[in-house]
């Protein structure tokens, strides 16, 4: 079963996890991230430029993006490199040419995914993954059905997650079809995860991830495959969880020797 933290605000989240970065910078200075998009891992992004901004060093840290848009201009402001750009590089100040993102240009598309893996592993592997969770289930954009083995590769996307996406653009139809995501092999190889998640609207998809059956139908019950995985949500995305109440016992007693997150 994955550590389970309940927090009153996704800013409380967002502090959270940052100490935990910042303590993983701490014992290594070039670890190495996993760099989630969208609204939700805003928060911890958040947290860490205020830290940069005290006199944090993330300048050695490197990245890796769970996925891009395939066929989207790199330049336009909805690509995965726009946003990680905009949102992780700059305001924490890392080298550019440290932080990755996946290749979703059709030229060379066939062989992206092999060439992402490579670059993962050319690395050292990913040393704290962080992860948002879709309404469907989907982490990165592995959707209903993909193979807990699954490395990085083009995936459709669901209509369901392009209506979630369409608040980004002028309208659904200019959501791309197609992404280009690390698979969930990719991501359960990652050294800790991390995956956050606000709202009552992900409240279904978080507890079937972390109580419900192990299944490629919800793929983010992956997690429960992983022996050092942190959800961390707020009320209203705990509130479908049947155990709420040994979670929060079991944060109140977290042993003082350890970490926060694992």
């Amino acid at each position: 079963m994955a550590e389970v933290i309940i927090v009153g605000s996704r800013r409380a989240a967002g502090a959270l996890v940052a100490e935990a970065i910042e303590r993983l910078v701490a014992a290594k200075a070039d670890s190495v991230l996993g760099l989630a998009t969208g609204d939700t891992p805003l928060p911890v992004y958040r947290a860490l430029a205020e830290r940069v901004r005290a006199g944090l060093d993330l300048s050695s840290l490197r990245g890796f993006a769970l996925d891009e848009y395939v066929g989207l201009p790199v330049a336009h402001p909805q690509s995965y490199h726009s946003v990680i750009a905009n949102e992780v590089v700059t305001p924490l100040k890392l080298d550019p040419a440290a932080v990755h993102v996946p290749d979703g240009r059709a030229l060379g598309i066939e062989t992206a995914g092999e060439r992402y893996e490579d670059a993962i592993l050319a690395a050292g592997g990913v040393d704290l993954q962080l992860l948002g969770i879709g309404t469907d289930g989907h982490i990165g954009f592995n959707e209903p059905g993909s193979s807990f083995a699954s490395l990085t590769r083009v995936k459709t996307l669901t209509r369901q997650t392009r209506a979630d996406n369409a608040r980004f653009f002028d309208s659904i139809d200019d959501v791309p079809v197609h992404s280009i995501t690390q698979g969930l092999g990719t991501i359960l190889r990652a050294k800790r995860l991390v995956l956050l998640a606000f709202g009552a609207q992900k409240a279904h998809a978080v507890a079937a991830a972390v109580e419900g059956p192990l299944t490629a139908s919800l793929p983010a019950s992956a997690i429960q495959l992983h022996p050092r995985a942190t959800v961390v949500v707020d009320e209203e995305a705990a509130s479908m969880l049947v155990e709420q109440e040994y979670y929060r016992d079991a944060f109140a007693q977290k042993p003082t020797w350890g970490p926060v997150i694992v």
